[in-house]
């Protein structure tokens, strides 16, 4: 529901995509994962991205102060979440200058982000010096990826915090809807984040568009071919408003 939340969504995207094909041993995957790392740079180059992290961090931090003591909060884990979010906070405040920068510093990775740009434009004559990094053997590739990660390392973590405690904040509610299109006003819930759970039977998913005081929900085919509404099927999912 902010563009803060979205930005965070699209690197925990990026991280998982990474590590998926990071973790393979196809040169394939790891050229994938070298894509996927520029694109992690590019949406963490944000100058704004570590003090929304670091505030982020604080607010969430002193939401969860006040629950201590609450009868109905385990203090041990309480204490937990607390420490981590601190040991973060301090890791990511104590890191200089923008994220991705060892990247955007690196010569020959560079002059492979420029060549990506170009369809057909990563051949063996274009970039010979990449064409041999493909041809190493995979351990040594995969160690140099997560080489390249690791300065990522505190982002990621602070992301999934802040992501893993926002999830778990609200709690879900069973809707129905006839003819593939539901709209609730919002009233005063404000909520950061708004997830929609379906069945897996359903071969249909939802399209959301919302803002501070209405929420619509289209329900459209899945699959390829034209977006039709679900419009002839009952479909029940689960509506959570997730806020922090």
């Amino acid at each position: 529901m902010s563009e803060r939340i979205r930005t965070l969504l699209r690197l925990e995207d990026l991280f998982d995509r990474f590590d998926a094909y990071a973790s393979s041993p196809d040169s394939h995957a790891h050229h994938a994962a070298l894509l996927t790392l520029f694109e992690l740079a590019e949406v963490a180059a944000r100058a704004d991205l570590k003090s929304d992290l670091l505030q982020e961090l604080d607010r969430q931090k002193n939401v969860l102060t006040a629950l201590r003591g609450n009868p109905h909060v385990q203090d041990s884990t309480l204490e937990q979440v607390l420490a981590s979010i601190e040991s973060t906070h301090q890791k990511m405040y104590q890191t200089p200058g923008k994220v991705g920068m060892h990247l955007r510093e690196d010569e020959w990775l560079m002059a492979i982000k420029q060549r990506a740009a170009i369809p057909g434009g990563m051949s063996e004559f274009d970039l010979p010096s990449y064409h041999y990094w493909q041809h190493r053997p995979a351990e040594e590739r995969m160690q140099q990826l997560r080489r390249w990660l690791l300065p990522f390392a505190t982002i990621h973590s602070a992301i999934d915090i802040v992501l893993g405690l926002l999830r778990d904040s609200g709690q879900p509610e069973l809707q129905h809807v006839d003819n593939g299109s539901y709209q609730r006003m919002l009233e005063s819930r404000n909520p950061l984040l708004i997830r929609v759970t379906l069945t897996d039977s359903l071969p249909c998913v939802p399209e959301i568009s919302a803002n501070k005081y209405m929420l619509n929900i289209r329900f459209v085919q899945a699959g390829v071919g034209q977006m039709r509404t679900c419009s002839d099927l009952a479909i029940d999912f689960d509506l959570t408003f997730c806020t922090l």
